[in-house]
């Protein structure tokens, strides 16, 4: 934590970036900016703690992993929270509401400190609608943030108030570079999740390899539907497909820069962090539209769109950008001049807001 007596002093319960998602950059992002900030003294708690050596072996068995770590999290949650003044949890839906937000909520309120849940999946709605008991909790916390406009829309019609504090992105990791020509070098950075869909990314590239000439695709990350891709992949007999893995947050502006569109078939989604990533790395974004991209991407001025599933759509949607290389450029500079709405300097200012109407502290800003 920082040391300054006057600094808000805030716990921050996320995932670790070992478990690399939205949930786990975002966390990483802001606990990076609050160290080097006076305004706020921040502690991490890892909701995923890391295991004792003796039994590091439980990390590759799924679910004794779960029950095994539980103990050494609420250990980790006693000392990370008692001295805080208000704790911010990051938050997704189903079991990982139950088992990760909930014990941090009633930790904080033993403590009686302020909470904020920041709730960030795109399942809200379904979440929200089936756990009555998520409800409850998060009409007693102090604050919910949500990420976009969508999640506030869903939140009210369960008659939930939220505020929005949107993403951000730390622009120093991403170079603007202008693609011209557009080259046909597509990135996925999503996870093999089943939501993200990325088989429909390998449909649609099949589509465009039929067409275009040394087309290449690049999928970053990991996840469950790994082994289904490679299938795939494999079945299509595609070549050009490249499987990077899990990418360090230090190499991910690299990964953009090495190629030229941005393409995203996902079924459900919130406010992807790799959007705004691509709006920053002028990778112009083709990308199916769940209600909250919908949120975040205007149809032909920052990227291109098409309805969830429909992977020719998608396919056509990134031929077209191929095609059209002056509207490529547009959108990929508006995209630009829309990401210098997610940096850091206007979230702080919003977040700090948050934190001391909880706390009655019109302190002015540092």
């Amino acid at each position: 934590m920082n040391s300054s007596t006057n600094a808000l002093r805030i716990s921050i319960v996320a995932p670790s970036t070992r478990m690399l998602g939205g949930q786990s950059v975002q966390a990483d992002l802001l606990m990076r900016h609050w160290r080097c900030d006076a305004a706020v003294s921040a502690r991490f708690v890892a909701t995923d703690p890391e295991m004792p050596a003796l039994l590091a072996w439980v990390e590759g068995v799924r679910y004794l992993r779960t029950v095994i770590r539980i103990p050494f999290y609420l250990a980790a949650l006693w000392r990370g929270t008692r001295d805080a003044d208000i704790v911010h949890i990051f938050s997704a839906s189903y079991w990982a509401f139950a088992l990760a937000s909930v014990p941090a909520w009633l930790t904080a309120r033993m403590f009686k400190r302020k909470t904020v849940i920041n709730y960030r999946s795109g399942e809200a709605s379904d979440h929200l609608r089936r756990w009555r008991t998520a409800r409850s909790v998060l009409e007693r916390t102090d604050c919910v943030v949500v990420p976009s406009g969508y999640l506030g829309e869903v939140f009210k019609a369960f008659g939930l108030k939220t505020q929005v504090v949107p993403n951000f992105v730390d622009l120093d990791q991403f170079q603007f570079r202008p693609r011209q020509p557009l080259r046909p070098f597509m990135v996925c950075p999503r996870g093999f999740h089943p939501y993200y869909r990325v088989d429909l990314v390998v449909r649609a590239f099949s589509q465009i390899q039929k067409q275009v000439r040394g087309a290449q695709l690049c999928l970053l990350g990991r996840g469950p539907a790994e082994s289904q891709i490679r299938n795939l992949v494999e079945n299509l007999r595609l070549d050009g497909v490249e499987f990077v893995g899990a990418v360090p947050r230090t190499e991910i502006g690299s990964a953009y820069d090495r190629n030229d569109i941005f393409i995203n078939a996902s079924w459900v989604d919130n406010m992807p962090v790799s959007i705004l990533e691509a709006f920053a790395s002028g990778t112009p974004v083709v990308t199916t539209a769940p209600k909250g991209i919908c949120y975040i991407v205007e149809h032909e001025r920052t990227g291109l769109l098409c309805d969830p599933g429909d992977w020719r759509a998608l396919a056509e949607n990134a031929l077209r950008l191929l095609r059209e290389p002056d509207l490529a450029h547009q959108i990929a500079n508006n995209a630009h001049e829309e990401s210098k709405r997610y940096r850091w300097e206007n979230v702080r200012s919003q977040w700090l807001d948050v934190y001391r109407k909880l706390l009655g502290n019109i302190v002015s800003d540092n």
